[in-house]
């Protein structure tokens, strides 16, 4: 058999395999229960300082 073949063989089956398991792993992580709050803080940061500027932490203030 030709190393063509046997790795064309190879990427057709298992590797396949292995893409579409890693693609289910990752589904059931992001969904697993108990995430959803570290999910809803992430998703909130860009309004975190909606109302005034976030504080200047490095620069001293005039």
């Amino acid at each position: 058999m030709e190393t063509y073949s046997l790795l064309r063989e190879i990427a057709d089956s298992w590797v396949l395999l292995a893409l579409f398991i890693f693609f289910v792993g990752v589904i059931v992580f992001v969904m697993r229960p108990g995430s959803s709050k570290t999910y809803r803080d992430v998703a909130d940061i860009p309004f975190r300082h909606e109302d005034k500027p976030a504080p200047r932490g490095d620069a001293k203030e005039a």
